[in-house]
């Protein structure tokens, strides 16, 4: 019974001993499990992104807002950059620019097209790794136009661009033809992918649709957060960076026609104020015009100080002509360093040349028409004398002698030419006309000019005070 109740004992205890043991043997392997279950996985680490507006013409500001933009992101070892694209193109030369530091950039470029990407905005989109398009955007029509507008058909710059836009599709294994249809307006292509030909005379403009068939883009999205989902960096740091208001005012100050403006105001302004009396209107003007230009292209990181430098020195020379005789070389030398300032500060040598001759002739008209009315307060009548000591003004110079023409005398001394008569008793000084009389001869007055009294010899002379 002993037996039989150690092994009924025995029995019940060892299937307890493993029920009790089991679970705790197991119980670490289950935590893990149902840790691992219920916990996400952490993303992986990565840089910030950099979400950066360019939204504007494409010209000489938005070219030096994103040099700055894409500094900072390099520096904080960004991991992409989404440049949110939404402009009707502009300047060719600014779009190069902008395109090569997209290409030599260490932070990686997307590019998400917001409404339109055309022209120049196009090719800055080429150089982008991926070209994301918001649904209803389009990218296309990039055709050299001049500044009026009108196509360019000179086949030199046509066949450059279309080179270079070519060339910018290949960068990332995209079909060139549609470049090429976007670009030349005088070839015919086929477009075999979007169903079209681009017939001579036409320019292609792709919408959001065409351009994912054609592979001018990889994903339609709404917004840049459906960008940096389809990115897979929706869990990353965004960094907004916009142009801000003083690059927003570089950009409008730095464009051609802005140029052009402020350098006919600040050099009619100056001269205006150099030909008139008094600081007025004219110099504030002008003041003004000139700080805002040089402001301008500073700000865009097109000026630097030897170009204020420059200019200042000039337009010193040029007042110091005015008032120091040097056979026009202060002149000159002014003039060129007027002009050295203004094209040393501009991103253009050739735009900023031709809106120098644009406001030189300008000005010139402005200033001759102004001068011309205000004539009598210039500078100018602080150096001539234009009182005249006329009879009408009430001035009178000598005694009237027109008087005497026709009376005669007896000359006092020989008239070799000049020499004394005796005209009714009284000694008067007299010329002749060039020959030699003697003294003691009869001479009639035949002309007197102020001062100077003529008279010529006499035959027969009987009264020698006027009588015959």
């Amino acid at each position: 019974m002993i037996q039989l109740g150690k092994r009924l004992f025995m029995v019940p205890f060892s299937r307890l001993l493993a029920a009790v043991l089991l679970p705790l043997m197991l119980f670490p392997l289950l935590l893990v499990t149902v840790v691992h279950a219920e916990t996400k996985p952490a993303p992986a680490a990565g840089g910030a992104v950099y979400v950066i507006h360019a939204k504007q013409t494409v010209q000489a500001g938005l070219q030096s807002f994103l040099e700055r933009a894409y500094k900072e992101a390099e520096e904080a070892h960004a991991e992409r950059v989404v440049l949110v694209l939404n402009t009707y193109g502009g300047r060719v030369d600014s779009a190069e620019e902008i395109g090569g530091l997209i290409k030599t950039s260490k932070v990686p470029t997307t590019v998400f097209v917001e409404g339109k990407a055309v022209s120049a905005g196009t090719y800055i989109a080429l150089n982008a790794e991926q070209i994301v398009m918001q649904p209803g955007s389009t990218i296309g029509a990039a055709a050299v136009v001049n500044g009026s507008g009108e196509l360019i058909d000179n086949p030199k710059t046509v066949s450059f661009w279309t080179g270079e836009m070519m060339e910018a599709a290949r960068l990332h294994g995209r079909d060139p033809n549609y470049a090429a249809a976007m670009t030349d307006v005088n070839a015919r292509i086929e477009l075999a992918a979007i169903g079209r030909t681009k017939e001579k005379g036409d320019i292609v403009t792709l919408t959001a649709s065409e351009a994912l068939k054609a592979g001018y883009t990889e994903h339609l999205a709404l917004n840049v957060d459906e960008t940096l989902k389809w990115l897979g960096l929706n869990e990353r740091s965004v960094i907004e960076v916009s142009p801000s208001t003083a690059e927003r005012i570089s950009g409008w100050l730095t464009s051609p026609v802005a140029i052009t403006v402020l350098l006919v105001l600040g050099i009619a302004g100056i001269a205006l104020e150099m030909l008139l009396p008094g600081f007025g209107i004219p110099g504030i003007i002008g003041i003004i015009s000139f700080v805002l230009f040089f402001t301008g292209h500073y700000i865009a990181g097109f000026a630097g100080r030897e170009s204020v430098l420059l200019f200042i020195v000039g337009v010193v020379l040029l007042v110091l002509e005015l008032f120091i005789p040097s056979f026009g070389i202060l002149g000159a030398l002014g003039a060129i360093g007027l002009i050295a300032g203004v094209v040393t500060a501009a991103q253009s040598a050739i735009v900023a040349l031709y809106a120098l001759l644009i406001a030189f002739v300008l000005a010139a008209i402005i200033v001759y028409v102004i001068a011309k009315k205000y004539s009598h307060r210039g500078i100018w009548n602080k150096f001539i004398l234009r009182d005249k000591l006329s009879t009408e003004e009430g001035y009178v110079s000598s005694p009237s002698r027109v008087s005497l023409i026709g009376q005669r005398g007896v000359t006092l001394t020989p008239l070799r030419p000049a020499g004394a008569v005796e005209l009714n008793g009284e000694r008067v000084d007299v010329v002749t006309d060039g020959q030699f009389i003697a003294a003691g001869v009869a001479v009639e007055v035949v002309l007197t000019e102020g001062t100077r009294i003529v008279v010529k010899p006499v035959s027969h002379t009987s009264n020698p005070n006027g009588g015959v």
